[in-house]
């Protein structure tokens, strides 16, 4: 069914630490463990950050699956990226390439970045894009109809508003996960504020329409007025 397969492509949950603009984390994550080629520096990360991540995830979202899966994407082709999304056992995946590893300044860094893509999943925010996609989608279908399209311009109509609605909260929805992602680093003992400092080094997105990241400066702000609270 186009319609199933249009919403498929909008759902796949962009990457939320992207050095190039717009990369799409694939739905399921390639099946290497982190273990397998991660550095020292992050598989300490990983071991520090999982426990105080879990109990923030059962006691924030007590109906959540919080058996979180972390895993390297090893393809030479793919920038420096992390990503957050569901596997086939309903498992909610913490995605990493390796370039994002290779690129991180310190472990604050990796850190954050951890905290902000588990966030993603104990807000359920991933369940909330592919609603506000399903209700664009359908909305863009009426209209197109009513409008007395064919069925080629409906379709076209469906992926639009599916585009819409799935970006209708994401700017939002990426400073909520800075701001838990930075009480779950510094619960676990890290500087959240030096982990904040990648997004000195990544493409600004800016304030676009209908973009899906906030401009780096925001980011970096809720970060700041996160920790002050914390202090």
């Amino acid at each position: 069914m186009r319609f199933y397969f249009g919403l498929v492509a909008v759902l796949s949950f962009a990457g939320c630490m992207p050095i190039a603009p717009d990369t799409q984390a694939p739905h399921e994550p390639p099946p290497v463990a982190a273990s397998a080629i991660s550095s020292k520096a992050f598989s300490a990360v990983v071991a520090t950050m999982m426990p105080v991540v879990k109990d923030t995830c059962r006691k924030s979202a007590p109906s959540a699956n919080c058996n979180f899966q972390i895993f390297v994407d090893t393809r030479k082709s793919q920038p420096a990226n992390a990503y957050q999304t569901i596997d086939k056992f309903d498992r909610p995946v913490i995605g990493f390439t390796t370039a994002l590893i290779q690129k991180a300044k310190n472990r604050d860094e990796l850190a954050f970045i951890l905290g902000h893509e588990a966030a993603h999943h104990i807000s359920g925010h991933l369940a909330s894009t592919q609603e506000s996609a399903m209700t664009g989608a359908l909305l863009g279908t009426v209209l197109a109809t009513m409008a007395g399209a064919d069925a080629a311009a409906v379709e076209h109509a469906q992926d639009i508003g599916a585009s819409v609605g799935a970006r209708r909260f994401s700017k939002d929805y990426e400073l909520q996960a800075d701001a838990m992602g930075t009480r779950i680093a510094y619960k676990a003992g890290y500087d959240p504020i030096l982990g904040a400092k990648y997004f000195n080094r990544i493409r600004d997105p800016g304030d676009k329409f209908l973009g899906s990241h906030p401009p780096n400066a925001q980011r970096i702000k809720i970060v700041h007025a996160t920790m002050d609270k914390l202090r």
